[in-house]
């Protein structure tokens, strides 16, 4: 009977130590009227097959207004892939059509709102990126690090 529940005991263990170490595949972020992100830091896993973004917009203004996406880039190319969106304009989401330095990004929504995407490549853990919203004028406060583990 001892031997039943060491054994019971070390199986229960061992599915908590599996569950804890699953890793994260998704961006679950929620923005407001105030430009914020609710999280300046998000981790994810290198081993992901994909990694998942998901927006709520928790405010009340329109998306031409106050909208908000989330692009994801190396975070040297974040001011560049900023001013390239504002040219593409909200028709594009604010997002550079074919900019491969995107590495993936979510439609603008408003206030109320929810939206997801995808990233369309492979991060490399320990690698330096960066979460923004591309909306203009937005990116500047409105960003986050994403740090990605093995």
């Amino acid at each position: 009977m001892q031997r039943f529940k060491l054994l019971a005991g070390l199986a229960l263990l061992s599915v908590a130590t599996f569950a804890q170490a699953a890793p994260n595949c998704t961006i679950r972020l929620k923005g407001n009227d105030q430009m914020q992100f609710d999280l300046k830091t998000v981790t994810v896993s290198a081993s992901c097959p994909a990694i998942n973004i998901e927006l709520t917009h928790a405010g009340k203004l329109p998306a031409n207004a106050m909208g908000h996406n989330v692009v994801v880039s190396r975070t040297a190319d974040v001011n560049a892939i900023a001013a390239a969106g504002i040219q593409a304009g909200l028709a594009a989401n604010y997002v550079p059509k074919g900019d491969a330095r995107v590495l993936g990004s979510t439609p603008v929504v408003g206030g109320g709102a929810s939206t997801k995407g995808k990233l369309t490549g492979k991060l490399a853990a320990g690698g330096d990126y960066t979460y923004f919203c591309s909306f203009p004028g937005h990116s500047g406060i409105m960003k986050g690090k994403l740090v990605v583990t093995p």
